[in-house]
């Protein structure tokens, strides 16, 4: 309850005006990887310069060698869209916010999860803290509350996550799945290879400004 509490309060700020929206920003063109950079373990298995490529319009992630692709700016306060289906079997991604400078194979991030069955777990990557979260020896995991709504491999699925400050709240196909309180408060957004191999589309994202 406390968590919807929250999510509700930060809608109706943006609906009040106490936040106001920029318009649109689209981080993904449709037809290359402008204003991304890539990511990957140079000891991984697979050839790095097929990890991120652009197919039919959509991002594909081969899923190895690990890595991310990340934006090129850095965000503070925003609404992102994101979605993604999986190729094949559904298997492992995420959408990392607040990514530290440093380009580390783990950065310092919160990841929103994408891995079937677990879409909407929070985790604290790279000593990055989260409230409310356990550790299990490597990263700070919040599990998700909001119960299994993910579609089928091969079917679209749609991220909506909210970042204000050191608040993250997430939204999967409509959703609430999970809220935090983090220790970093901007930094890039960046899209995971991890697992097997994964489309994205529709990236796009609005600025929130906090009014004083």
């Amino acid at each position: 309850m406390r968590m919807r509490f929250l999510f509700a309060a930060l809608t109706l700020a943006l609906a009040a005006g106490s936040c106001s929206r920029e318009p649109r920003t689209e981080l993904f063109n449709g037809r290359d990887l402008a204003g991304w950079v890539c990511v990957t373990d140079p000891e991984g298995v697979g050839d790095a310069r097929d990890a991120f490529s652009v197919q039919n319009g959509n991002i594909r992630i081969a899923g190895s060698p690990f890595g991310y692709m990340r934006t090129e700016e850095t965000y503070d306060d925003y609404r992102l869209h994101v979605e993604w289906r999986w190729i094949g079997e559904a298997t492992n991604s995420g959408i990392f916010q607040r990514v530290q400078a440093g380009d580390r194979l783990w950065p310092e991030a919160v990841e929103c999860q994408l891995q079937a069955g677990r879409a909407g777990d929070l985790l604290g990557l790279g000593g990055a803290k989260i409230a409310g979260a356990e550790s299990n020896g490597r990263v700070f995991i919040k599990p998700r509350s909001g119960g299994e709504c993910e579609r089928p491999a091969g079917e679209w699925n749609c991220a909506e996550i909210v970042c204000v400050g050191d608040h993250i709240a997430v939204c999967v196909n409509g959703v609430l799945q999970n809220e935090c309180t983090g220790s970093v408060r901007s930094g890039y957004i960046a899209l995971q290879s991890e697992g097997g191999p994964v489309e994205f589309r529709n990236i796009w994202l609005t600025r929130l400004r906090r009014g004083i």
